[in-house]
């Protein structure tokens, strides 16, 4: 039998090798526990310096059958990044709510997956205003990251807004694909659904929270309004934290029509050809579902 003998030389080297791999893995960890300890004990604040289209939330006031909204953000754009701020004080009233409508903007053509998706009502004076959760952001933060969501480095914010500013900003102006779906809903789970993200919204000014990717987000929290008025009428799953498919979670369900296919939905409830054309219109929600 021939003994391997190794010299010097290699012995040394995988000595060295061996305490750079450790001192590299001493250094990961060390980072690691910097980082579960600055997260474990940071905590959501409301009062940070924002991007100026989360710099304001809004506030709502229910009084008996009437509501009056303070800051209903109205931007007024000529870029995705160029706007004019502006925010406008609304009153709706409950028993003219009629309508709830669906809306999903995905982030890519190539893969539906990541998108955002958020509400809107409409009511029978021809009023609608959207309610769109987000992950509020600090100036430096200047593009929504998934990854970072995970990480407690977001607030949560319920932005209301006028259509004009939340929809044409993403059909005209951001050049994302983006679907108007009128969901199928009596109307006292309408009224209930609006008063419930109202008050979310409300209770954020002063109990802050943190976004996050998988589990505060834009969908889970219209599931989670939804599933609180009817219990488990949307479940949880894949399709919810991808949200670019929950327009065929809701498809399935009958929440919005499917007597046709849903790429024939998909067609037909798209509206950024008639977004451009009347963005800057006051009959924008009403022309833009005229389909």
């Amino acid at each position: 039998m021939i003994e391997s003998i190794q010299s010097p030389v290699t012995s040394r080297s995988k000595r060295l090798t061996s305490r750079r791999v450790a001192v590299a893995a001493m250094a990961v960890a060390v980072i690691a526990l910097a980082i579960g300890i600055a997260v474990a004990t940071d905590r959501p604040r409301s009062d940070r310096q924002w991007i100026p289209q989360q710099a304001v939330m809004a506030h709502a006031d229910v009084r008996g059958e009437s509501v009056f909204v303070k800051h209903v953000r109205n931007f007024s754009y000529t870029a995705e990044e160029a706007f004019t701020p502006a925010y406008d004080d609304r009153a709706y009233d409950l028993n003219a709510l009629e309508s709830v409508w669906f809306i999903v903007t995905p982030f890519s053509k190539r893969w539906r997956g990541p998108a955002h998706t958020f509400v809107s009502f409409g009511f029978a004076d021809s009023q609608y205003v959207g309610i769109s959760v987000e992950a509020r952001r600090e100036p430096d933060e200047t593009t929504y990251s998934a990854l970072t969501g995970l990480f407690r480095q977001y607030e949560l914010i319920y932005v209301i807004g006028d259509e004009r500013d939340l929809i044409g900003s993403r059909a005209v102006y951001g050049g994302y694909d983006v679907y108007v779906y009128p969901i199928r809903a009596s109307r006292a789970r309408i009224r209930a659904l609006f008063l419930e993200m109202l008050s979310r919204a409300n209770a954020l000014a002063t109990r802050p929270e943190f976004y996050n990717t998988l589990t505060n987000n834009c969908t889970s929290n219209v599931v989670d309004h939804v599933n609180h008025i009817v219990p488990r009428a949307v479940p949880h799953g894949i399709k919810t934290i991808l949200p670019g498919y929950a327009d065929e979670v809701a498809y399935s369900l009958g929440l919005i029509d499917n007597a046709n296919s849903l790429d024939e939905a998909r067609r037909r409830f798209r509206v950024n050809d008639d977004a451009r054309r009347y963005v800057t219109t006051p009959e924008f929600s009403r022309r833009i579902r005229d389909n």
